[in-house]
């Protein structure tokens, strides 16, 4: 089987889309989100689409096989809200391990099928890692700048059970995503080398995705793209991209200025556009595949699929759309003072 390296070498690899947009299709309501486990738990749990790895397996198995279907090479897991800090909401932080392994369990057993089924193309588990629900860059206190809601410890400590999780349950790669706060996500970077180290094993290649949240080009936290690759740069990524918070269109210009300066593989998987006034997404599958395809004919990208909105069709568009055009080429790194 080819390595994840030797595949990006080959040609513009395809991460799938939305699991949330898929989600909503099941029209699930309280009790299907609950199942036979959580039947009298005693708060509502609709909506915590990551404890379905438990209670409807079934239905995240069979959106994963959808998008592998639809030319995937990369599925992510169903984890983005897998940590103690954000299943805390729902008072279930003693589920957080078991909803990585189940969700990381899940994904691997639909991509092993799939490269059976064509073993030149094999398909590879991202281990989905989240941004969390509380920031250590910003104060939810806006009379108290200088007030955490958590600390960087805690940070780390949530992101190690979750990384433990994830790579115990099978997955091929750590995908650290939709990052507003780089502080966050060097949190998730630091839990991943430890992990890793006290396991005394090779680490798994991590991914790094940012979101710029506005036309000025920052992160929500502040930073430039320039400024935010810079800051997770030491952490020796596969890849480094954007992802949700803007459409394709809006997400060109970023796109392509962090082509000029990264110097590993860039990702980009935006939404279907911008939310319409009910927040759902009108961009239409081939409308999406040609922006993305125009981004891979300027030589900006290597990982390419979608976010918030996205379907299967969505991917099956960028897939074919991309499918006979080179991928960037990486950047050769100096490796001596002139």
């Amino acid at each position: 089987m080819k390595s994840l390296s030797q595949c990006a070498a080959e040609r513009i690899l395809i991460i799938d889309g939305a699991m949330g947009t898929m989600i909503q299709r099941y029209k699930l309501e309280e009790a299907d989100y609950r199942g036979e486990r959580f039947k009298d738990y005693h708060m509502d749990v609709k909506g915590n689409n990551d404890l379905l790895n438990l209670t409807q397996p079934q239905i995240i198995e069979a959106i994963h096989r959808e998008y592998l279907e639809a030319g995937a090479d990369i599925i992510e897991t169903n984890t983005f809200s897998s940590t103690t800090i954000a299943m805390a909401d729902y008072d279930m932080q003693a589920l957080a391990f078991e909803l990585n392994i189940a969700a990381a369990q899940i994904a691997k057993r639909a991509a092993s099928d799939y490269t059976a089924k064509n073993p030149d193309k094999p398909r590879f588990v991202a281990g989905a890692i989240g941004p969390l629900n509380k920031t250590l860059s910003l104060s939810p206190d806006v009379n108290n700048p200088g007030f955490r809601s958590v600390t960087f410890d805690e940070v780390v400590t949530a992101y190690y059970e979750q990384i433990r999780g994830l790579h115990e349950g099978g997955v091929d790669i750590l995908l650290i995503e939709t990052i507003f706060d780089t502080l966050n996500s060097k949190a998730a970077i630091f839990a991943a080398k430890k992990y890793f180290r006290d396991i005394k094993q090779p680490e798994l290649p991590i991914m790094i995705s940012g979101t710029i949240t506005d036309a000025s080009g920052r992160t929500l936290s502040g930073q430039t793209l320039e400024a935010f690759y810079i800051s997770v740069m030491h952490a020796k990524p596969f890849s480094v991209g954007l992802n949700c918070a803007l459409g394709g269109e809006q997400m060109r210009p970023h796109v392509a200025e962090l082509a000029q300066i990264a110097g590993c593989y860039v990702s980009c998987y935006p939404n279907a556009g911008l939310p319409n006034a009910f927040g759902e997404y009108d961009e239409t599958p081939h409308d999406t595949a040609c922006i993305i395809e125009d981004f891979a004919k300027e030589g900006f990208v290597n990982i390419v699929g979608g976010c918030c909105g996205t379907t299967p069709d969505h991917i099956r568009h960028i897939a074919q759309h991309v499918a006979k055009i080179a991928p960037r080429p990486l950047p050769v790194q100096e490796t001596t003072l002139a």
